[in-house]
């Protein structure tokens, strides 16, 4: 498996069957300048949103547009595309559902988070729950991408279900956990064998570096993956 971090919580999964594009914000991410979106959209197969946020929504009406992959995120949110972004190639679950495609699988779980979009004149539209994504393969590891959440207990219950070998954490603080927080729900809920963190770096408001993560990740920071924006993971 190939992961590729594309700034903020956006990445590109390639497999043999499939390539995945989570929460794939690229116009007006920092983050991702210098970088091309026909590179990142290249042979996209499928696109999985982790919640409603512009920040997670991206640029997926485009990108689905341009590639014909489909959509794969909770019902309001794929009704909302449906309507909105003229996207018919959708395919919706909610908390708890999953749905199989060729090759993998994708589970959504819980995160302690919202999802709305605000309109223009300020109006707020419920685009459903926040979820975390896991994401079961045939024959390779699975991945575990939380999307934007605070930790909680019932994570333990995520890693007794699903086993996830690979986590995406997201670690930027005022939005989601910070980095020690995000460090304690990997060590005391998970046994990753390789962590990516997220979320960060992105805007000032937000941590700039991993450094806190990496710190409290304690005898465990020895699986944690920073690629810089862009880079490679061959997982």
């Amino acid at each position: 498996m190939k992961i590729q971090w594309l700034g903020h919580s956006a990445f590109r999964v390639e497999t043999a069957k499939a390539t995945i594009l989570i929460d794939p914000f690229f116009t007006g991410n920092p983050s991702f300048e210098g970088l091309d979106m026909k590179d990142a959209a290249k042979d996209v197969t499928h696109i999985v949103l982790t919640h409603g946020h512009g920040d997670h929504v991206g640029d997926t009406v485009e990108v689905a547009k341009q590639t014909g992959a489909t959509v794969i995120t909770n019902y309001d949110l794929c009704m909302w595309l449906g309507h909105h972004g003229g996207l018919e190639k959708l395919d919706p679950t909610n908390t708890g559902g999953t749905v199989s495609h060729d090759g993998f699988s994708v589970t959504f779980v819980d995160a302690l988070h919202s999802s709305a979009h605000i309109t223009s004149d300020g109006v707020s539209h419920c685009l459903g729950n926040p979820n975390g994504v896991v994401l079961h393969f045939d024959d390779e590891a699975t991945l575990l991408h939380m999307g934007d959440t605070d930790i909680f207990s019932d994570m333990a219950l995520i890693n007794e279900l699903h086993r996830p070998d690979i986590g995406i954490v997201p670690i930027g603080d005022r939005f989601t956990m910070g980095g020690a927080v995000a460090a304690l729900a990997c060590r005391r809920y998970f046994n990753f064998s390789s962590v990516i963190p997220c979320h960060y770096g992105t805007f000032p408001i937000i941590d700039q570096t991993a450094d806190k993560f990496i710190a409290a990740m304690e005898d465990g920071a020895g699986a944690v993956k920073t690629p810089d924006v862009g880079g490679l993971l061959d997982l």
